[in-house]
């Protein structure tokens, strides 16, 4: 009897044996299916990566196309002569020479730059800027669009030079006691204001006709030519509003050039652009003075709603201030268009001083200027935003 219950839990010890090498089997089976679904994930993510990859491969083949008629051959870029001119938005921003087909002559031009690849929507954003401006068109008031190089890296944006900068340090230099520098005069007359702003006007009424609004009207924004012609450029958020919808505009305008409407979060409008255009008159009429210098930037708001505007500039004729007037009406249907706009202008030019430089003895200290204006002060170095 003893034998065999001796036997029988031998019997049974070798069944829990096997029962336990049979479940340690399953372990094992579990725990390769595990390891191959892993592998097979991460085999997947891998893949994913590439399809990323290939989108920006393709955007760049697409843009290649799309593109053809603008593109430059690299080459004909003097790339030992970059001078950088400022960090953008999404690369550097340089100044180079293009050659032109005269082997004793080259042009000077701007290059935006897009190094980093890693972001298809990054490549798409920059290849829509250079899209945007082929589809606006030319206009003499508005920065030119020369080319790009999208072939490889980096990418290039071509864009005009403009050779006296941007007109807020011109004017500021016009209140330094210099009457010119290298050949450029370096002076300005009421007539010469209303010049500039005619232009300015000119591009507002091309950007109408093509439904589409600035959003960044400021003396910052304007660059000028040797001979004097004035190009709006700071196309940014236009060409946020027109891709992604005004809702999507992630760009910041300093609230002292701001519209009450877009203070108050309302969209964008030509009409606001007029009444940010009233602000540059007295940006250039005081050459470069930070305008409402009395308020803080956080109380601007408040100061317009109790239907307070600027004060009349002691360089500033009643007939200018009219004109600013007219674009400072809290009621944005009640102001000018850009066409009615250009013909107040005209009208005043005619019997506008030529003669008498506009003179402001205080030298302008960036950091003091950057704290009444709102701005930060480091975009007031090199300031050159091409589009």
């Amino acid at each position: 009897m003893e034998q065999k219950s001796k036997g029988k839990d031998g019997f049974f010890h070798l069944l829990q044996e096997f029962i336990c090498l049979v479940f340690l089997h399953h372990v094992y089976l579990l725990l390769s299916v595990n390891e191959k679904n892993q592998q097979e994930f991460s085999s997947k993510e891998k893949h994913c990566i590439q399809l990323s990859e290939t989108s920006v491969e393709s955007l760049l083949n697409s843009a290649s196309l799309t593109l053809k008629e603008l593109e430059i051959p690299r080459e004909k870029l003097s790339l030992g002569t970059l001078q950088l001119i400022k960090h953008g938005r999404y690369g550097s921003i340089y100044r180079a020479q293009l050659e032109t087909g005269n082997p004793e002559k080259t042009k000077t031009v701007v290059l935006k730059a897009l190094q980093d690849l890693s972001s298809p929507q990054k490549v798409k954003d920059f290849l829509g800027r250079i899209k945007f401006h082929q589809n606006l068109g030319h206009h003499e008031n508005l920065v030119e669009l020369i080319g790009c190089c999208v072939g490889q890296l980096p990418l290039y944006m071509i864009m005009e030079d403009v050779s006296l900068g941007d007109l807020l340090t011109f004017l500021w230099t016009c209140r330094k006691d210099v009457m010119t520098m290298d050949g450029i005069p370096y002076d300005l007359t009421e007539r010469q204001v209303y010049k500039v702003g005619q232009q300015v006007a000119a591009a507002l009424a091309y950007l109408e006709q093509k439904k589409l609004f600035h959003g960044d009207i400021a003396a910052r924004n304007v660059l000028l030519h040797h001979n004097f012609t004035a190009k709006l450029c700071g196309l940014g958020l236009a060409y946020e509003a027109h891709t992604y919808g005004v809702s999507s505009v992630t760009q910041i305008v300093p609230v002292k050039w701001q519209a009450p409407e877009r203070l108050l979060q309302k969209p964008p409008s030509i009409k606001a652009d007029i009444w940010s255009f009233g602000i540059l008159l007295y940006e250039m009429i005081t050459l470069g003075a930070p305008p409402y210098p009395e308020v803080p930037p956080s109380d601007i708001l408040l100061y317009l709603q109790r239907q307070n505007i600027m004060k009349q500039p002691s360089s500033c004729q009643q007939t200018m201030y009219n004109i600013m007037k007219s674009c400072w009406q809290w009621n944005a249907n009640s102001r000018p268009s850009p066409a009615d706009l250009i013909q107040s202008l005209k009208t005043a030019m005619k019997t506008s001083n030529d003669h008498a430089v506009l003179q402001v003895p205080e030298l302008v200290v960036p950091e003091l200027y950057a704290n009444i204006a709102g701005i930060d002060v480091h975009s007031l170095v090199s300031e050159y935003t091409v589009l």
